[in-house]
């Protein structure tokens, strides 16, 4: 039910995200999934990709400090409201969003949302117990 994330901490300066980006590529690993927070001084990439051990090792390799966190991957109603009926539904049983961001999917009727919990396994039975709708890791990373 959980997914892996690869987390990888940058220097917030011109060109180190093209970087990144460049060393997957050559590495043959696809990005399915991003996100991008900074501070002034640095920044931290999310990344869902399509072969974590891979990505990890070739980007250590190369000098960046990567790190890997699970998460929940979660099918959204794609219709106003969608989002929130998730949300109250964690909100209702104290559960806390760290963050999310979306996930593009090339077809379909739902939305993808990456979420981190500050309690997943708790997260999970919530939204199993509600009908949620989870995707596993290993369906994810090839969507």
């Amino acid at each position: 039910m959980k997914a892996e994330q690869i987390s990888i901490f940058l220097e917030n300066k011109a060109g180190r995200l093209s970087e990144v980006t460049g060393i997957l590529s050559d590495a043959g690993v696809n990005i399915r999934a991003l996100s991008l927070a900074d501070t002034t001084d640095f920044g931290v990439l999310r990344l869902i990709v399509d072969d974590n051990a891979k990505a990890e090792q070739t980007l250590k390799n190369m000098g960046f400090t990567v790190r890997k966190t699970r998460v929940v991957a979660v099918e959204v109603r794609d219709q106003p409201g969608g989002l929130h009926e998730i949300l109250d539904t964690l909100f209702q049983a104290g559960i806390n969003v760290e963050y999310m961001y979306a996930f593009v999917q090339q077809s379909g009727n739902n939305a993808v949302m990456i979420f981190r919990f500050d309690n997943l396994d708790e997260a999970i039975r919530v939204l199993t117990e509600n009908g949620i709708a989870i995707i596993n890791g290993a369906e994810l990373y090839t969507m």
